[in-house]
């Protein structure tokens, strides 16, 4: 069996036309959503609400997964807006994170997650995007969780 590859995409900063081209060559056959709240504010970035981008991915092949797992919790994100706050950031020009963000969701997010929900993910994909808002992948935790998922499985992964 092939591995797969792991890829993470945020939407700030991608037209529409661009993020969904950007998954069609990379030959992206799941889309994994892990957002907490699947909604975006503005008139910018209306392909990023969920129903929308799960009718849009349907359209082209995607099959749409949100593992709210993966997702911070509301104190884990507490500590990253107070950072930003501190650091006069908005998380859409935020380009990293906060290590007691980093630290905590390690601890109670990565720890807890149930690594077989991968595995079996693993089983049936070939190219996997982890997807959230911010456009740096460092600045967000799909980076976090992506490289944690690649060092356990050995996987490549790709920041787009």
């Amino acid at each position: 069996m092939n591995k797969p590859k792991i890829y993470t995409i945020g939407v700030y900063g991608w037209t529409e036309e661009d993020f969904f081209n950007k998954l069609q060559e990379k030959n992206i056959d799941l889309f994994v959503d892990i957002r907490i709240r699947r909604g975006m504010r503005g008139g910018k970035y209306p392909f990023a609400n969920s129903k929308y981008l799960q009718d849009k991915l349907k359209e082209i092949g995607i099959e749409y997964l949100h593992l709210k797992e993966l997702a911070p919790t509301e104190s884990i994100r507490a500590i990253q807006k107070q950072e930003d706050k501190k650091a006069n950031v908005q998380n859409s020009t935020r380009e990293h994170l906060a290590s007691a963000y980093i630290e905590m969701y390690n601890r109670q997010v990565l720890d807890k997650f149930d690594l077989s929900i991968f595995e079996e993910l693993m089983r049936t994909h070939k190219a996997i995007v982890f997807f959230c808002v911010e456009r740096e992948a460092r600045a967000c935790h799909r980076s976090i969780a992506s490289e944690y998922l690649g060092r356990k499985f050995n996987l490549a992964v790709e920041h787009l």
